[in-house]
């Protein structure tokens, strides 16, 4: 086990682990809850996520990360720390990592994720940028001098970028994503019901029927929560088309910000995105239409990768050959690493 090389996808809502030989061995959700009188952790991953709007006043739930970097340092160290442990059993673990990261973060950010990780006694930090890991995961050749576009939706940020020579020629990052879906239906919901729902039923409601762009068939799902005049309890049967009323804000956003990003990148490169089409990835691409609407707004075509949800994990699986060749700066190896600590 000593030496096993790990890829870490540090999601808003799910952190993913990648062993190298073995893939993906590791699905969570990014929560950890603790007892606040004595600041114990209770429940981490998909226990401590069941307790979300469930808790007493005694236990909170955290999610160390908020849009994409890392907003409670020390429940993200437990979280890490946890997570390594597990997926080494009681053996002696000192294993290399590559980690990936939004692609616009500030150092102070990128520090605070080096600073996290190496407390979980790590060998050496590599890093990658979100939209490179997404592309290599979506079985791009990113080493070549071609243009591919990459839109990332996860659930704290949305990153994309135009790729070449295994870099970044150009890219953005906005934190409009799957949370951002979620506020949208909880406000949609109480502006038009009265009714005062909670982030995982709005999140329930947005995987059974979301969608952003018209469905053939009429679905319904049924909400339930507080309403918010009379404090008794409430429900209401949603139709997918207020869902997409609800949710064409936030994904215009998105769009808007792929079309800016468009008009400033080099023509020839754009020749190359223009042929080959947008790929997408991140959970929240799947959403219901939204290929459809990028496609009829950037008239260009849009293919959602394969397993769209774990695809950042896995081109950052995929990086740790790399990991030999950042300190060889050898003629010809062009490295999709961004930096090493």
């Amino acid at each position: 086990m000593l030496g096993t090389d790990i890829a870490i996808d540090l999601g808003t809502s799910t952190t993913k682990i990648y062993l190298d030989g073995k893939g993906i061995i590791l699905k969570e959700p990014s929560a950890v809850a603790f007892n606040v009188e004595t600041e114990e952790v209770v429940a981490i991953g998909k226990e401590a996520y069941a307790m979300v709007g469930r808790t007493s006043d005694r236990v909170d739930v955290v999610q160390p990360l908020c849009n994409g970097v890392i907003s409670n340092f020390d429940m993200a160290q437990y979280l890490i720390g946890h997570y390594i442990k597990k997926i080494s059993g009681s053996k002696v673990f000192m294993p290399r990592v590559v980690v990936s990261v939004p692609s616009l973060i500030t150092e102070v950010e990128k520090r605070a994720v080096v600073d996290v990780i190496s407390a979980a006694g790590v060998r050496k930090i590599c890093l990658i940028e979100e939209p490179v890991a997404a592309a290599m995961g979506a079985g791009v050749d990113i080493s070549t001098p071609h243009g591919t576009l990459i839109v990332d939706i996860g659930g704290g940020t949305t990153d994309m970028a135009v790729l070449s020579l295994s870099g970044i020629a150009i890219s953005r990052s906005i934190k409009t994503a799957g949370n951002t879906f979620d506020e949208a239906i909880i406000k949609y919901i109480r502006r038009k019901y009265n009714l005062i729902i909670g982030k995982r039923m709005a999140e329930e409601v947005k995987i059974a029927i979301g969608c952003v762009y018209p469905r053939k068939e009429m679905v319904k799902h049924r909400v339930k929560g507080r309403n918010a005049m009379t404090g008794l309890p409430q429900w209401a049967d949603i139709s997918c088309d207020e869902m997409l009323e609800a949710l064409i804000e936030p994904a215009m956003a998105i769009i808007r910000t792929v079309q800016e990003m468009l008009e400033k990148t080099p023509p020839e490169l754009m020749g190359d995105v223009y042929t080959d089409g947008i790929i997408l990835s991140g959970g929240s691409s799947q959403l219901y239409g939204f290929d459809r609407l990028i496609s009829k707004k950037a008239k260009m075509p849009v293919h959602i990768a394969e397993e769209p949800d774990i695809c950042v994990a896995l081109g950052a699986g995929k990086a740790i050959p790399y990991i030999e060749d950042i300190e060889n700066k050898a003629y010809g190896v062009l490295n999709p690493l961004s930096a090493a600590y």
